[in-house]
């Protein structure tokens, strides 16, 4: 079977883009393609796949799939690809519009120049911190904050923030010395995370910069995390380590991005989008 892919990255965490506005694709199949095509050796190699396609409740949905073939919920650098994607190929028409993901819709702007776009903003929502909402096990809390947490033997402090995905944020003193590949994929599959989580683990170098490493559930270490770097943001405010309202620079392995949690309880970014490659892809059934 043929398969139409555009493959893109928003800092470096790439995925392969399936455009079901244009091609049709079994939803059955959505897993083992995206395990397939992220394939380095025998697919084209990616972070996972994300397929963009109508809605009735937005301009345009996607759904993300990690490279082990598992649905996420949610995926900023995925979020402005898509920005960049429909606006550029013209599935929606203005520079305001409204994208759907399996955690809730959110409002995308693009910043064009000469038909290309280079920036966008994603309104990421409210973050939400409340325990088994998250969710997370344990005593229930409005709030879990640098609360004592011990992996693999290594006492940590964890804040823990949902942005329609689960994060659990670490902060180090050195980003360099981050145990990002000894606990990344232990702390991932904790029980105390029923859905697993996204692990990041953050250096303040001052109240407006993080430095920023991520292990994403079902894929692994990737060059950036979007969802990840608004939940760093969230828990440096919480822990008293950045100031709510200010825009925050949170330096990611692929890049930088602009987050800021405002006083309307909303999270938003900023950051580019770029396409790599465009072409075919044979997936063997």
């Amino acid at each position: 079977m043929k398969i139409a892919y555009t493959k893109m990255h928003g800092l470096g965490n790439n995925y392969i883009y399936i455009d079901l506005f244009n091609d049709e694709l079994d939803e059955d199949l959505f897993p083992e393609v995206a395990r397939q095509v992220s394939d380095i050796n025998t697919g084209i190699g990616s972070d996972g796949m994300i397929v963009i396609h109508p809605s009735d409740t937005a301009d345009v949905g996607m759904r993300i799939f990690n490279r082990d073939g598992s649905e996420g919920m949610n995926c900023g650098n995925g979020l402005r690809c898509v920005a960049k994607y429909a606006y550029e190929k013209g599935i929606v028409k203005t520079e305001d519009f409204n994208i759907q993901t399996r955690a809730n819709v959110v409002k995308a702007a693009v910043q064009p120049v000469d038909g290309m776009v280079e920036e966008i903003t994603i309104n990421m929502g409210e973050p939400i911190l409340q325990r088994s909402h998250i969710p997370m096990t344990g005593e229930e809390v409005d709030k879990v904050v640098s609360e004592p947490f011990v992996a693999d033997g290594e006492e940590l402090e964890i804040t823990a923030v949902s942005m329609g995905n689960p994060h659990a944020v670490f902060f180090v003193d050195a980003i360099e010395d981050a145990p990002l590949y000894e606990l990344g994929p232990v702390i991932t599959d904790d029980s105390r995370f029923p859905d697993g989580v996204n692990v990041e683990f953050v250096e303040a170098v001052s109240p407006d910069e993080l430095n920023f490493r991520v292990w994403e559930r079902g894929s692994g270490v990737t060059q950036a995390c979007g969802t990840g770097a608004c939940a760093a943001v969230v828990a440096a405010v919480l822990n008293g380590i950045a100031e709510r309202g200010n825009e925050i620079t949170v330096h990611l392995s692929g890049g930088d991005l602009r987050i800021k949690w405002d006083y309307q309880n909303l999270v938003w970014m900023t950051g580019g989008a770029e396409i790599i490659t465009e072409g075919i892809y044979f997936f063997k059934d």
